[in-house]
């Protein structure tokens, strides 16, 4: 996993949930292997980017999961439609 996922599912549940579950999630995501950005998955990731209209992030998750031979699963809808993406609609939240 990219190291920029932590970023990202940190930011989201700190912000939904707050630190203690944040940090909880990220613990369990670090149990695996987690990819630091080098020089030629920057550049990977640049070309994901263009080719796919994707946001840097996204371009980097991506790129990464195509460096290491990995299915990406994701319910981010940027994603839909991207071959090398499981993609699963997001459920809407339903107000209690």
């Amino acid at each position: 996993m990219p190291s920029v996922s932590l970023y990202e599912v940190f930011k989201s549940v700190l912000r939904q949930r707050g630190e203690g579950p944040a940090l909880q999630a990220v613990a369990l995501m670090s149990q695996g292997l987690v990819v630091e950005l080098s020089g030629p998955l920057a550049l990977a990731a640049a070309k994901t980017s263009l080719a796919h209209g994707l946001p840097m992030a996204d371009s980097i998750i991506l790129a990464t999961a195509r460096a290491h031979a990995a299915i990406l699963w994701s319910q981010d809808a940027d994603f839909r439609g991207i071959a090398d993406v499981r993609y699963i609609e997001r459920k809407p939240d339903i107000a209690p």
